[in-house]
């Protein structure tokens, strides 16, 4: 399983925060990019639930010594991820600010690849050996473009958006600003 850390050696992830939002992140059930409707979308509220139970299902089933989506904190493994997750979802992360974030101490941390979610929304009927199989294939760490799913009659293809369930501690990463805020300009 090495898409699973249990340490305490510094890792940096990122998250999509409101302005005056404070670390830890998204957390599922508060917060989360998905937990609330855009207007006259509840539609994606069942399906954004049903993904969820599923893969929370799975989980207690066959990976406990994972973290939760329920109870961990949901942030990107790198700023490519969270900024494919913006293009992907424009509408989610409008108006956030992208925040760089630094575990403190003991973590358990594992990385997945959020696409899974994206197919698990689409409007389409999945059998429950096929959302089994979902799971199982999230769980392990695949990756979407490397299996063969089909939407449609047509292959389905995304470029994978690491996410990142994290349980533990984390500080804001602040870095300051380059010499000069324009190239050349001291």
């Amino acid at each position: 399983m090495g898409h699973v850390l249990k340490d305490s050696a510094p890792l940096e992830l990122y998250a999509w925060l409101d302005e005056d939002a404070e670390l830890p992140g998204w957390d599922i059930l508060v917060g989360n990019p998905f937990g609330s409707s855009l207007p006259k979308d509840q539609f994606t509220t069942v399906q954004n639930y049903f993904a969820e139970y599923h893969l929370e299902y799975f989980r207690q089933r066959l990976y406990q010594h994972f973290p939760s989506r329920l109870h961990a904190l949901l942030l990107f493994a790198t700023r490519i991820d969270a900024e494919t997750f913006q293009a992907r979802h424009p509408a989610r992360v409008f108006g956030k600010a992208l925040v760089r974030a630094r575990s403190t101490g003991a973590y358990l941390c594992s990385f997945h690849d959020s696409s899974w979610l994206d197919y698990l929304r689409l409007p389409h009927n999945l059998s429950l050996a096929t959302l089994d199989t979902v799971a199982s294939y999230y769980w392990r760490g695949a990756l979407v473009e490397e299996t063969g799913l089909t939407y449609m009659n047509e292959r389905w293809r995304e470029p994978a958006v690491i996410e990142a369930l994290f349980q533990g501690r984390l500080e804001p990463v602040t870095t300051p600003p380059p010499f000069g805020w324009l190239p050349g300009v001291p």
